[in-house]
């Protein structure tokens, strides 16, 4: 009897010891921002100020009413978000200024709509390529303005290691890149 008592308190022990310095891995998701539910009004927005992305049961896409491969998704987005068809609005825009494109960045709004067939591969697989084409642009202004990628510069500020003084400075300059190519992105209910 008294060996068996030994035993379970030798497993109990071994199971908290266990528990205790056991790390369990969360999925990330998606980082989004949900809108407050106040200011859920409808918005007027010109259709050139919008690309429509439509995933449908297929798992095909429709950009502005086209069908586009998800390998081309990238560069439509960053053609859209970086038109600055209004000049004096966006003086770092290199697009063509196309008139039936978006304005400027700040008003560039990427609506993605799926079908409820669509795979979750699919709904991600086009995510991740938005993503991109915004990381792309901000990429390309942090060279031109900081000599510094701006995902080098997430992830130097996500260090713990970082210097603070070197952080702070990081913040603004990541937020000033995230304030020029703004993530507009959304998904309207069918």
């Amino acid at each position: 009897r008294n060996v068996f008592v030994m035993w379970v308190s030798v497993i109990v022990l071994l199971l908290i010891f266990f528990l205790v310095t056991t790390t369990i891995n969360t999925d990330a998701g998606l980082d989004r921002m949900l809108p407050d539910i106040k200011s859920t009004t409808k918005i007027d927005v010109k259709e050139r100020n919008v690309l429509e992305i439509v995933i449908n049961k297929n798992n095909e896409l429709l950009v502005d009413k086209q069908v586009l491969q998800l390998s081309e998704l990238r560069e439509k987005a960053i053609l859209f978000i970086d038109n600055g068809g209004v000049p004096e609005k966006c003086s770092y825009c290199e697009g063509a200024r196309r008139p039936e494109s978006s304005e400027y960045p700040l008003i560039a709004l990427i609506s993605i709509k799926n079908h409820r067939e669509t795979t979750y591969e699919a709904y991600i697989g086009v995510q991740n390529e938005v993503v991109a084409a915004y990381h792309a642009l901000r990429n390309r202004e942090g060279q031109r303005l900081f000599q510094r990628d701006y995902t080098t510069m997430e992830t130097v500020y996500a260090d713990p290691q970082t210097d603070a003084t070197v952080k702070n400075v990081m913040k603004i300059q990541i937020k000033q890149l995230q304030e020029m190519y703004p993530l507009n992105v959304v998904e309207p209910l069918n």
